[in-house]
């Protein structure tokens, strides 16, 4: 049976709660509004976000923020060439004296909210530990499959591939992430704001503003959120025609693209959709919010082919023609 619709006061009402948490994002990140709705969005949708920009921008404190304003367990993991995949699932270990068995010690990924910090500066073998525990909410080791806390969010840092020690994440791990964030660096009055109102660049103390029973309303809201069926398929159209192999495709798609995006991604621009009418107050999904979404949701799942290196054009420059290239609602 299908779940009673958001009426639309309740969606109000979370849009009001919702709404305290970007405020309190918003002390921690300085004049990075756009960035901090889009994690609340991935938050709300329950996705993983990938935050990719220059050390220094604080997503790590933006990070550590989310989980003091959600009163969510913390572990913070730092990726680095010699990290191994028992270093962030666990391991057996032998303990006991007169009779010495092997038990299982929990690591870090047994948390709510898991900071994968530089995740790209690790191998892929490291990197690839992570797959099971962001697509299934559980780890596997010899055999043995625990489940992880719920929720469960991986909100991992990657530094641009431009610079050195850096390894590139395999589209399988990127496709897990909801959203892929660019944080973009801060201009010089945000600069001056930061040295004149915090002393060794120490972000602000937080209060939590909900509690698990209050980020589960939340969850439950979203879920009821209505997708319209002319929303839905402009979200299908999409998809399709980021796939340089049909005829619905645009023609920088079809010049710069080897592999567009996947099933998940149409399920990753419905959450989305869904989390940002919420935030907005709506109970249902507009055109709006999924074309708000699509760039977050689509740049890290585009294959882009070697013509466009060549002419230096970005998976974001693609997402933006196929959105002008889509019509809202079917021609003809």
């Amino acid at each position: 049976m299908a779940a009673e619709l958001l009426s639309p006061a309740e969606a109000q009402g979370a849009a009001d709660v919702a709404s305290r948490l970007k405020a309190g994002l918003n002390q921690v990140m300085l004049d990075q509004e756009t960035v901090v709705e889009q994690v609340v969005t991935a938050v709300l949708a329950r996705g993983h976000v990938l935050l990719e920009g220059l050390p220094g921008l604080g997503k790590t404190e933006l990070c550590k923020a989310l989980a003091r304003l959600l009163s969510l367990p913390f572990r913070r993991i730092q990726f680095t060439p010699d990290l191994l995949p028992g270093d962030i699932t666990g391991t057996y270990v032998l303990e006991g004296e007169a009779r010495r068995d092997f038990v299982f010690r929990e690591g870090p990924l047994f948390a709510s909210l898991v900071l994968a910090d530089e995740i790209n500066r690790s191998s892929p073998k490291t990197q690839s530990a992570l797959l099971e525990a962001m697509q299934e909410r559980s780890v596997t080791v010899l055999g043995q499959t625990r489940p992880l806390p719920d929720p469960f969010f991986v909100l991992a840092t990657q530094n641009p591939i431009e610079l050195e020690g850096t390894y590139p994440l395999p589209e399988a791990q990127l496709d897990r992430f909801l959203f892929r964030i660019l944080v973009p660096p801060v201009g010089s009055k945000t600069l001056r704001t930061l040295l004149t109102t915090r002393v060794r660049g120490a972000p602000p103390a937080l209060e939590p503003v909900l509690d698990a029973q209050g980020l589960a309303r939340l969850f439950s809201a979203v879920d009821r959120v209505h997708l319209p069926g002319p929303v839905a398929d402009f979200i299908g159209r999409l998809v399709e025609a980021s796939d340089p192999r049909q005829a619905s495709a645009p023609e920088p798609v079809r010049r710069f693209v080897r592999f567009g995006a996947s099933p998940r991604a149409a399920l990753a621009l419905a959450a989305a959709g869904r989390a940002r009418a919420l935030l907005d107050g709506r109970p249902n999904v507009g055109f709006d919010d999924v074309v708000a979404a699509a760039p977050a949701a689509l740049n890290h799942r585009l294959v882009l082919a070697y013509e466009a290196s060549l002419e230096k054009v970005s998976a974001p420059d693609v997402v933006r023609e196929l959105l002008k290239a889509t019509p809202e609602v079917p021609r003809g």
